[in-house]
C-alpha cells in the first residue's frame, strides 16, 4: 500500500511562511539530531530514513522555484512540472503532436483535440488545487501564555501577536521582478507581517488547558481552510495560594494567645482582605473554611479558600510578656511530645 510523502515544511518542523534562513537553520539542527553516523543498531536504519526525508526537504524548499512549485502542487510538483515543460515543448498540441485524437491534423497553436486532452488530463490531476478543491489545510500554532490566579479566578483578555503570510508586494506574488527572483521574499511570493489579536480565556482555567481559537492559525493553501490557534495555559506556583483543583490553601499565621483565647483576624483572599474568627482553643494546622473564596469550579460555582492556622512566636518579647511565660511553664501540662514518643517507640 503506498504511503503519502510527508510534508516537507512538517519534516523540518516549520510553518509554511518560514524564511529561508529559518529553513536552513532547521536544517542544520536536524541534520546534527538525525545523522545516520551518530546511531547504531535498529536506530540507524531509522535515522537514515529520517535524514533521507529531511535532505530532500531540503532540497526542494532551499530552491526558490522548487518551493514555489512545491507551494503550488504539493508532493506532486515534480510531475506538474514536467507537465509544463512537455506543454511547452509541444506548443500546447499535447501527446500526440500534431494529430487530434480523432487521426485528424491540428496545426500547432490551433487548440485542437490534443491540447484539448493535455489541458483536460492537467486540470483533472493539478486543477482542483488551484481552485481550492484539494487545497492543504494550514496548520495550527500553538503558544504559551501564563496567567497568574487573580486572572484565573477572573478570566482575562489577553494579546496574541502571529504573523500572517501576505502576498509580496514588491513582485505581487511572482517570486520574480525583472527576470531575477525577488530579494524582498525570497523566490516565494510571499512575505509576513505581524497581526495582533486579542484572545479572552475563561475563568477557571486549569494549568495545561489548551483554549482553542478557531481559524486564527496558518492559512491553508489553495483555498485550503485556516488552521486553529491553541493557548497553552501555564499557571506557575502561587507564593501564597496553593490550589487544589477549584479550592485555595493559605497559611495563616496567629500567636499562642489568639489561638488560645480566640481573635478576629486579617486573612488573604484572592479579591479582598477579609475579617474572620479564630475560635477558642485552635491549634497548630487547625483549618477553616471560606466557602465560595476558591476559584470557579468546572461544574459552576466556586472552590472554598481554606485557612491552615500557623501558630508563630514574637521575634522579640517584653520583660513582662516574659514574666508571664515564665508563670505558665511553672503550671502542670501534659507533655505535647507524648504521643510522639509513643509512635516512634512502636514502629
Amino acid at each position: 500500500m503506498a504511503t503519502t510523502p510527508r510534508d516537507y515544511y512538517q519534516v523540518l518542523g516549520l510553518p509554511r511562511t518560514a524564511s529561508p534562513d529559518d529553513i536552513k537553520k532547521a536544517y542544520r539542527r536536524l541534520a546534527r539530531q538525525y545523522h545516520p553516523d551518530l546511531h547504531a543498531g535498529a536506530k540507524k536504519a531509522e535515522m537514515e530514513k529520517k535524514f533521507k526525508e529531511l535532505n530532500e526537504a531540503q532540497e526542494v524548499l532551499t530552491d526558490p522555484e522548487k518551493r514555489k512549485k512545491y507551494d503550488q502542487y504539493g508532493a506532486d510538483w515534480e510531475q506538474a512540472q514536467a507537465f509544463e515543460k512537455a506543454r511547452q515543448q509541444t506548443g500546447g498540441q499535447g501527446f500526440g503532436g500534431p494529430w487530434g485524437s480523432d487521426g485528424g491534423y491540428s496545426r500547432p497553436g490551433s487548440g485542437g483535440a490534443g491540447s484539448e486532452q493535455f489541458s483536460d488530463f492537467f486540470e483533472n490531476l493539478f486543477g482542483n488545487r488551484s481552485r481550492g478543491g484539494a487545497g492543504m489545510p494550514g496548520e495550527d500554532i500553538e503558544t504559551d501564555v501564563q496567567l497568574g490566579l487573580r486572572e484565573v479566578l477572573t478570566g482575562v483578555t489577553r494579546r496574541v501577536n502571529l504573523r500572517e503570510p501576505r502576498t509580496c508586494s514588491t513582485c505581487q506574488g511572482s517570486g520574480t521582478v525583472r527576470s531575477r527572483s525577488c530579494i524582498t521574499c525570497q523566490g516565494a511570493g510571499m512575505t509576513t507581517e505581524s497581526k495582533t489579536i486579542e484572545v479572552r480565556i475563561p475563568a477557571g482555567v486549569q494549568d495545561g488547558t489548551r483554549v482553542r481559537v478557531a481559524g486564527k492559525g496558518q492559512p491553508g493553501t489553495h483555498g485550503g481552510k485556516r488552521g486553529d490557534l491553541y493557548l497553552h495555559v501555564v499557571i506557575p506556583s502561587d507564593p501564597i495560594f496553593r490550589r487544589q483543583g477549584s479550592d485555595l490553601h493559605v497559611s495563616l499565621p496567629v500567636y499562642p494567645w489568639e489561638a488560645m483565647l480566640g481573635a478576629e483576624v486579617t486573612a488573604p483572599t484572592l479579591a479582598e482582605p477579609v475579617k474572620v474568627k479564630v475560635p477558642p482553643e485552635s491549634k497548630a494546622d487547625g483549618k477553616l473554611r471560606l466557602k465560595g473564596k476558591g476559584l470557579p469550579s468546572a461544574t459552576g460555582g466556586h472552590g472554598d479558600l481554606f485557612l491552615t492556622l500557623q501558630i508563630v512566636i514574637p521575634a522579640s518579647v517584653s520583660e513582662d510578656e516574659r514574666m508571664l511565660y515564665e508563670r505558665l511553664s511553672t503550671q502542670r501540662h501534659p507533655d505535647p511530645r507524648m504521643e510522639l514518643l509513643y509512635s516512634a517507640q512502636r514502629r
